[in-house]
């Protein structure tokens, strides 16, 4: 039990000091916010530079054993790795856009809360000030005119999907010809499989954005009595 439950004669808290207690927490969720986007491009980084080495590595080896069947098999296991890494790398870039929405919602609670401390600063905050779906939209983008495709497909999400799902076409097409397949099959087949990984991928990631968001009730919503109605 804290010292004001104990007094609850207890002069209230000066808005001066609301208001630094409220920033304080603001620079903490940036230095957070930051340091999360630093290391996700950095992973990804290290992915392409793996990535990268890997298939330089395999086309030396291609040229030097004239792309003989113990080429193949050397090129199966760099892409298994390639793929494997690229999927831990792809789940924490997932995991990063959850933090990210966090670290953004919790920032327009606090520019709420600085509007409920003083109601003029309202028309000069650009980025939103309700900690709903809607706010999270605006602060990502203050003018509000780019639509919901070039935000998804701008992302880090889509891009690593797509890397991902390359790497499975060319794992999977090098199987089937392992597998007695023909070029035109295994290029066909590879292929479905990759656009498949794909579609699976941004499903999941839709699923997933959603669900944490038919799991959260806001404080300050875009529409008052938004949460109320949609709790009832």
């Amino acid at each position: 039990m804290s010292t004001r439950d104990e007094n609850p004669a207890a002069e209230p808290v000066p808005p001066s000091v609301r208001a630094q207690l409220l920033a304080t927490e603001h620079w903490g969720l940036l230095a957070s916010r930051s340091t999360a986007q630093g290391e996700v491009l950095t992973r990804i980084s290290m992915f392409l530079t793996f990535t990268s080495a890997g298939l330089v590595s395999v086309a030396l080896v291609g040229q030097a054993t004239r792309f003989s069947d113990s080429f193949v098999l050397l090129a199966v296991v760099v892409l298994f790795i390639d793929v494997a890494m690229g999927l831990l790398t792809q789940l924490r870039v997932m995991n990063i856009a959850h933090e990210d929405l966090m670290y953004v919602t919790a920032m327009n609670r606090l520019r709420a809360a600085y509007v409920d401390l003083d109601p003029g600063i309202a028309p000069y905050l650009m980025a939103a000030h309700h900690d709903d779906e809607a706010g999270s939209v605006q602060t990502y983008y203050f003018f509000g005119n780019r639509g919901n495709f070039r935000h998804v497909a701008g992302s880090s999400m889509i891009f690593m999907s797509t890397a991902n799902g390359a790497l499975i076409a060319i794992l999977a097409g090098l199987l089937l010809t392992l597998l007695g397949a023909g070029t035109v099959a295994a290029l066909m087949l590879g292929g479905a499989c990759g656009l498949s990984f794909l579609a699976v991928s941004a499903l999941n990631g839709y699923r997933s954005y959603r669900d944490v968001w038919s799991r959260f009730t806001p404080l300050s919503p875009s529409t008052p009595g938004a949460d109320q109605v949609e709790a009832e």
